[in-house]
């Protein structure tokens, strides 16, 4: 048995390693993109930095020792550093099997050079432990509705989480989510009434912030 509905101000590799093996259902994640970003706000994101990716490798690990088998993984990153992300999931034992682009009627702000293009998109690998199957077959194009980022910096949509939940994670199953940020994830199980989550996030000024948008279940 695992803690479920509960987030922890903690690092995610070394509380992951207390659960069981296979332990989790889904795993939904945005973790950083090691490319320093800042919004315009001038906030940014622990452990965001090239010359930092050690906990990428062990953080993976983790995460497929603990998915259930047959189970998959949501991994949102950033393109200029993908090929560690990609080295990671293989060497975690993660298989690639599909991948999604989120469109934006906006651009996000410059953390990757704004000479050449205006950034509208994000993006997000489907990893598979094993052979699983989803409940729904999403489209590999989808719209992004704006969240303003009042909450968090690289904050994503709910219902967009929601839906990826609903396609990729059983009824009633845990949805991991080790980069919690400002608890959307969280936010999205709730909403669902079905789904369960578990999470941890480093920054303890995020993770109060996730406190709150879960106690007002907003």
């Amino acid at each position: 048995m695992i803690n479920k509905n509960i987030i922890f101000n903690a690092n995610c590799v070394n509380k992951m390693a207390s659960l069981p093996n296979n332990s989790v259902q889904m795993i939904l994640t945005d973790p950083p993109y090691l490319v320093n970003y800042k919004d315009r706000q001038g906030r940014g994101i622990a452990n965001d930095t090239a010359n930092n990716a050690d906990w990428l490798t062990p953080a993976f690990n983790e995460m497929y020792r603990v998915l259930d088998n047959n189970s998959y993984a949501v991994v949102f990153y950033g393109w200029n550093e993908v090929d560690k992300f990609i080295d990671a999931w293989r060497n975690a034992g993660f298989r690639i099997i599909g991948h999604f682009v989120f469109y934006k009627k906006y651009a996000s702000n410059g953390r990757m050079d704004k000479k050449h293009m205006e950034y509208r998109h994000e993006c997000a690998y489907l990893l598979a432990k094993g052979y699983p199957q989803p409940y729904e077959v999403l489209p590999s194009v989808m719209g992004w509705n704006y969240t303003g980022n009042k909450f968090h910096p690289t904050q994503k949509p709910v219902d967009l989480l929601l839906k990826l939940i609903k396609a990729f994670c059983p009824t009633g199953g845990t949805v991991l989510d080790p980069f919690m940020g400002s608890g959307s994830t969280a936010m999205a199980c709730i909403k669902s009434q079905i789904f369960d989550y578990l999470g941890y996030e480093l920054d303890s000024n995020y993770f109060n912030i996730a406190i709150k948008r879960l106690g007002g279940a907003e």
